[in-house]
């Protein structure tokens, strides 16, 4: 799956080309000032020789990083894995695994196809790790670098497999840091998970990168692309240039768990113990979070809310959606005491919770 890479020969450096000329006319060798003066480069050539570095760079940071890269089948579904250890692990998109079981993994410079079985699949941070059945031999894990460490402007490259072309390579940078992002549900292809500091992108992320490998120059795996942005004023197509990535260190945490326990032991994840959903007021419009079931010795019960009440706010956000509760608790952390604003039989009430984990 690693394409080819043409060898790049180098431009001369602008004082051997300099030197040449002023041989042709008789001057490189002699003595005198002439012979001791240096003319610089120009400008022209300098920008020359930035972009043949930067191009080499790209192509060593393809050699590095690629052949860890595959293309999952799961069903009649294409996606994208990044190789994760040498015993066979790979970690991918949940959304991209779906409902199945085993898989058909390709993996770099091979057409050979080769079974793969799921160890777990983790939907609320829309992560999973599969096994290959038999470890091929050359088989190459990729780095994951320190998400703490990615800065805005940085070039990344984008590795996998877009609408099933494998092995393919995409350039930007990291347009932002910190994202919280909301994904669809199973009807458009997402989990419905809501997943704190993503990496937004501009490199091209198109169906088929899911579960790929979104690198730095280092070589180092800084995210997994896991979704497009949806501009609505484009038939609900992907806006172009606004691509999400789950951090590194994140996936390094589920992978870690899975592999060691075969499932999430601890998400790290903020919850309040409850089942709700979207209420809406007289004009259609969202108003809040109506409380269905309260998790017993949970958060939301040890905090005294119960069934039917409608929460309203989280800490200083205002709560008007399933979605939006699940994005203000995606920036909290278990342990950590806030306050819940709720109304019951239409009165507003206010008091101090302490957040569980999911």
């Amino acid at each position: 799956m690693d394409p080819s890479h043409t060898r790049v020969l180098r431009r001369p450096s602008a004082p051997l080309l300099i030197c040449a000329l002023v041989l042709l006319l008789g001057g490189c060798t002699g003595s005198g000032p002439a012979a001791r003066r240096e003319t610089p480069a120009s400008p022209a050539t300098t920008r020359a020789s930035a972009g043949d570095d930067l191009e080499q760079e790209y192509q060593r940071v393809i050699k590095d990083v690629l052949p860890s890269v595959v293309q999952i089948q799961a069903g009649n579904s294409l996606g994208s894995g990044v190789v994760y250890d040498d015993k066979g692990h790979i970690v991918t998109n949940a959304h991209v695994v779906g409902n199945e079981k085993t898989f058909q993994v390709t993996t770099a410079n091979s057409e050979a196809t080769h079974t793969a079985s799921l160890v777990y699949s983790y939907p609320a941070q829309d992560l999973a790790v599969v096994k290959l059945d038999k470890v091929p031999a050359g088989l190459k894990a990729a780095v994951f670098g320190d998400s703490a460490k990615v800065e805005v402007g940085q070039i990344v490259l984008a590795m996998g497999s877009p609408l099933g072309l494998s092995s393919s390579v995409t350039q930007g940078i990291v347009s932002a840091t910190g994202r919280t992002v909301s994904e669809g549900t199973s009807e458009s292809g997402g989990t419905g998970a809501t997943i704190a500091n993503m990496v937004q992108t501009s490199a091209a992320i198109n169906p088929g990168n899911s579960g790929g490998a979104l690198v730095d120059l280092n070589s180092q795996v800084i995210g997994i692309p896991t979704l497009a942005a949806i501009d609505p004023e484009l038939g609900g197509g992907a806006a172009p240039g606004i691509g999400f990535a789950i951090p590194a260190s994140t996936v390094k945490a589920i992978a870690d768990q899975i592999i060691k326990s075969g499932r999430v032991t601890t998400s790290g994840r903020a919850g309040l113990g409850i089942t709700g959903r979207t209420v809406v007021n007289g004009g259609l419009q969202p108003v809040g979070v109506a409380v269905v079931d309260v998790k017993g010795g949970g958060p939301a019960d040890k905090a005294g809310l119960r069934s039917g009440d409608i929460i309203t706010g989280l800490g200083d956000t205002a709560i008007t959606t399933i979605t939006s509760l699940a994005e203000a608790l995606a920036g909290d952390r278990p342990g950590q005491t806030t306050t819940i604003t709720y109304s019951r039989n239409g009165n507003r009430k206010t008091t101090d919770i302490t957040l569980g984990e999911q």
